[in-house]
């Protein structure tokens, strides 16, 4: 995806968020628990995805070149989380379309700048959608160019942040297919001359995979599953 389609996604995933999670709430309650995010109810999604873009609307806004002074806000009582909610997600989207995203500000990853938050938001969007879209059973797929996005996110910044010096001698490459964009992908490239598994799927179902959204079965595996499931699982995001 160009920086340019990122915030249109976000505007409209974040409409998603607070559309399936207001109807979760009213045919499921408060405390129904979360399948994607284990140990969750859906008021602590809510609350997680709202925090998440309080913060990074003040890195932002503020052009942060540290952290340190950021002050978390208080958690809000139920009945006014699917408010609070909708307000972060408005302002998130509002400094973020005010800013430029080669602006330098503070993250947690090798690249500081507003274009690593802007991506990085909106995928976290994407994927708590599907958290909160499957606490009500009805999941919309991801789209084509967005999953596959996604998924290089992941294995662009979120395996060389959990695995900084790289795989450890037990990985095998595995391959992913996304059919819906015609592309391949691979985890551990060049770790052993052969792949253990190659899985196909939609680019959606590949991202939902590997943030442990979805299970292995939803795509079509050739090789080793077992072994292709621990390789995805030695990208451990706590």
């Amino acid at each position: 995806m160009e920086l340019d389609e990122y915030l249109p996604v976000l505007h409209k995933t974040d409409a998603r968020f607070a559309d399936a999670a207001a109807e979760a709430v009213l045919a499921r309650g408060w405390a129904v628990p979360v399948p994607g995010c284990p140990g969750w109810t859906l008021a602590d999604l809510v609350w997680h995805l709202a925090e998440v873009q309080h913060f990074w609307t003040w890195v932002v806004r503020t052009r942060a070149s540290d952290p340190g002074t950021y002050v978390a806000p208080a958690r809000r009582p139920d009945d006014e989380l699917l408010g609070w909610g909708l307000a972060q997600s408005a302002e998130l989207e509002t400094v973020l379309a005010g800013a430029d995203p080669a602006e330098r500000v503070w993250t947690w990853a090798p690249r500081q700048d507003v274009g690593f938050v802007l991506r990085r938001q909106t995928m976290e969007a994407v994927v708590h959608t599907v958290d909160v879209e499957q606490v009500s059973g009805d999941v919309h797929p991801i789209p084509a160019d967005v999953g596959l996005d996604g998924l290089d996110e992941w294995l662009e910044v979120m395996v060389p942040g959990v695995l900084p010096q790289g795989p450890p001698e037990s990985a095998h490459p595995v391959v992913l297919h996304a059919v819906d964009a015609g592309v391949e992908r691979t985890l551990f490239p060049g770790s052993r001359p052969v792949p253990i598994a190659r899985l196909t799927g939609t680019a959606g179902d590949l991202l939902l995979t590997v943030w442990r959204r979805v299970p292995l079965e939803v795509l079509t595996v050739d090789g080793d599953g077992l072994q292709a499931a621990a390789m995805i699982d030695l990208v451990r995001l706590e």
